[in-house]
């Protein structure tokens, strides 16, 4: 900078952009920061504070107190106030006429002996000071509103009081803003004209002081309340814009997927750099008008999922998975069980809908699909011409079967014919190509089970539960409970031999009470004693690693890993 430059004798926005904020001290002081501020210019940042009665306080002084700059609408009130202060003073001095009676006769040395008089001060605000000056009617047993039953607002629940508090507090940044009543005026000199043309209200984490219910009510009505005035509402002289930081997923919830911005972490490219932060606009990721980002927005509002605040994610295809996928990470894998990780249900023809969502956010992302896998059938159409329709089938190597799961054909690996999917490396199931980010998709491979002949049958599982009963035979033929159990213990202990074994559980699996099976699975008494089917265990066991390291990495790189700071 120059060393002719000049500086601002205020700030340049100040007559353009009001800034209020809310912010997340969990103190109730009575304190309130940078009083005046908007006339220097600056954010005014007020101190949260639960009572309403502070509230009531707060905004009566800046906006209706009679005593400062009075109007005609203030007299009768000042005339009433100063009339009750004659009367005041002159029962004081009646009623302490006797005791300066005695102190006038100790007499003075000097001409004039001075004497004792009472002059009180009255304000309107001593009638909000005590501790019932704010109450609830909680009941009206006469049904006439003559014998009300009433609480101190103390005796309201808490969440109640700050929400109400809260939102006073927006209401008296929308009336300073709009210059009400006395706000109108400063200094004696009308300012009401004076509005600037943009209200910047920053609330940060809202969820410090209201809890999940109550955070759901606030920022569905914050925006709308700070609008509600004749001069606002639907017109666009004066904008608003209302900035919520959280990490609660409940308020997420509840706001307009177009209004999320998420800010996502960036590792230090290298040992001694300063980590960034890029922010990510939701709004755009998935283009306008499209099919796929409704589907998201009514998927994540019908599932209320803490997707934008977890280390990773993990993809299931059924109810079978949702219950015993967090079973595995439990008992399995207690470092996976210490991360913040979302799980979501989703049948593999929705899955792919999320790519660009996960692409955004740029979190490790793990997808346990089904092989799906298909034959051709010639049919004849009604056309009478041959076709050929691709049916449900027993998955086989050699038979030039298909996978029917889309994420497999169109996300990762992009393969469609099962014979190469089954030989797929391990490594082949790890996607690279996202930015900064990692995306394995576990499916079925082939197992190896005791044969009543010589050697193992190596079996390919179609779905989680037949890969599930395969690995676990020893441990599923004591489950009980639903009647799916029944029938998969019944076919277990027959002692079928590989092939014979895959087809009555194929069979069986098309009609079966999955969601009933899983629950019986999980009250086998030695809840270690269920394996994850092998595919999943691989899965689970990359995911552990790739959210541990995303961690790792970071605080490596910002010196945490040898006492930096």
């Amino acid at each position: 900078m120059p060393a002719s430059a000049l500086a601002f004798d205020q700030p340049p926005f100040r007559k353009l952009i009001k800034i209020d904020e809310i912010a997340a001290q969990r103190d109730f002081a009575d304190a309130v920061g940078n009083e005046g501020g908007e006339d220097k210019g600056e954010a005014t940042s007020r101190r949260f504070k639960r009572r309403l009665s502070d509230q009531l306080r707060s905004y009566y002084d800046r906006h209706l107190d009679p005593s400062k700059t009075p109007s005609d609408k203030d007299y009768e009130a000042l005339g009433a106030i100063q009339a009750a202060e004659r009367s005041f003073d002159a029962r004081l001095e009646a009623g302490f006429a006797t005791a300066f009676e005695e102190l006038e006769d100790l007499g003075y040395p000097g001409m004039n002996n001075p004497k004792l008089k009472l002059s009180t001060l009255l304000r309107a605000t001593d009638g909000l000071k005590h501790g019932s000056s704010v109450q609830y009617q909680v009941a009206d047993p006469s049904g006439d509103g003559t014998k009300t039953l009433k609480l101190p607002e103390d005796y309201s629940g808490l969440g109640y009081q700050n929400l109400i508090a809260m939102v006073f507090m927006l209401m008296g940044f929308r009336d300073e803003w709009m210059r009400v009543e006395k706000a109108g005026l400063l200094e004696g000199v009308d300012v009401s004209h004076e509005i600037q043309p943009l209200h910047l209200v920053l609330v940060e984490e809202p969820e410090a002081h209201l809890h999940a219910q109550v955070q759901q009510v606030f920022i569905n009505k914050a925006y709308n309340l700070l609008r509600k005035h004749p001069d606002l509402g639907a017109e666009e002289s004066y904008c608003t814009q209302l900035v919520v930081s959280t990490h609660s997923s409940h308020v997420a919830h509840e706001a307009d997927f177009a209004s999320l911005r998420y800010f996502r972490r960036r590792a230090a490219a290298s040992k001694g750099e300063t980590p960034t932060t890029t922010v990510a606009n939701l709004s755009h990721i998935f283009g306008d008008g499209d099919d796929t980002k409704r589907f998201v927005k009514r998927y994540l509002k019908a599932t209320h999922c803490d997707l934008f605040f977890a280390d990773g994610v993990i993809f299931v295809e059924g109810q079978a998975e949702r219950i015993l996928v967090p079973h595995f990470i439990r008992h399995h894998f207690p470092e996976l069980s210490r991360r913040y990780v979302t799980l979501l249900e989703l049948g593999g023809s929705h899955v792919h809908s999320f790519r660009d969502l996960i692409d955004a956010l740029g979190i490790a992302t793990l997808i346990i699909g089904d092989l799906d896998a298909t034959a051709a059938v010639k049919i004849i159409d009604k056309n009478g011409k041959e076709a050929t329709r691709w049916k449900s089938a027993r998955p086989e190597q050699g038979k030039e079967q298909r996978t029917a799961n889309s994420v497999l054909k169109e996300w990762h690996p992009k393969k469609k014919l099962i014979d190469e999917l089954v030989a797929l490396a391990p490594e082949g199931h790890v996607s690279d190509e996202g930015e900064d980010y990692e995306l394995y998709v576990a499916y079925q491979k082939p197992v190896k089970i005791k044969s009543l002949g010589p050697g193992d049958d190596i079996i390919i599982p179609r779905t989680f539960e037949d890969a599930l009963i395969l690995e676990n035979l020893a441990t599923i033929g004591n489950v009980e409970g639903s009647v799916t159990s029944v029938k998969v213990r019944s076919i277990v202990a027959q002692g079928l031999s590989g092939d014979d074994l895959e087809d009555e559980l194929f069979e069986l699996l098309k009609t079966a009470e999955k969601a009933a099976f899983a629950l019986d699975c999980l009250m086998i008494e030695n809840p270690t004693a269920l394996e994850p089917p092998s595919y999943i265990a691989a899965g689970l066991k990359w995911f552990e690693r790739a959210v541990s390291k995303d961690i790792a990495e970071s605080e490596l790189k910002t010196g945490k890993a040898d006492g930096g700071h």
